[in-house]
């Protein structure tokens, strides 16, 4: 399945098994607008670490670094392209964590409909979220501007 497959621009892609709606309890308190990657990374590695995994369920270091790298992707791409973040999301599902990125622009990343082939000094950024991340959908907000969400997988820590 080429990368682009897993991308779409409509709100079907996001359904309740990969967004569940009940709030949990997290050790870091979600980054809102204005916040920066630090803070939306170190509120993911949190949902992470101690909701998904936790004690006996530990987290894979290795798809954290993956987690880490699409949300840093993300969230710059929305302060230098969309007009700032308007908020962050990450919430555990079964298959790993689910993360939403709000921005201000109503515009689409000309990547979210088809996969590039070059890179003329920039744009790794999409290629690498396509590959690290699953059900990447991208969908206008209400109050104007868009959300990209995506499904990072996790897998449970070898115990050695």
């Amino acid at each position: 399945m080429e990368p682009a497959d897993r991308t779409t621009t409509t709100a079907a892609a996001t359904t309740a098994t990969t967004a569940p709606t009940h709030p949990a309890p997290f050790a870091v308190p979600a980054p809102g607008a204005g916040a920066g990657a630090a803070a939306a990374r170190a509120y993911a590695e949190s949902v992470a670490r101690t909701v998904w995994g936790g004690p006996g369920r530990e987290v894979r270091e290795e798809d954290v670094v993956d987690l880490l790298l699409v949300v840093s992707e993300l969230v710059t791409n929305a302060i230098r392209h969309g007009d700032g973040l308007a908020g962050f999301e990450a919430r555990p599902t079964e298959e790993g964590l689910w993360i939403a990125v709000h921005d201000h622009s109503a515009v689409v990343p000309r990547a979210a409909h088809a996969f590039p082939t070059t890179h003329p000094g920039g744009g790794y950024g999409w290629p690498l979220v396509a590959r690290l991340a699953r059900d990447i959908a991208v969908d206008p907000r209400p109050g104007g501007g868009k959300t990209i969400s995506a499904l990072v997988p996790l897998r449970v820590a070898d115990s050695e």
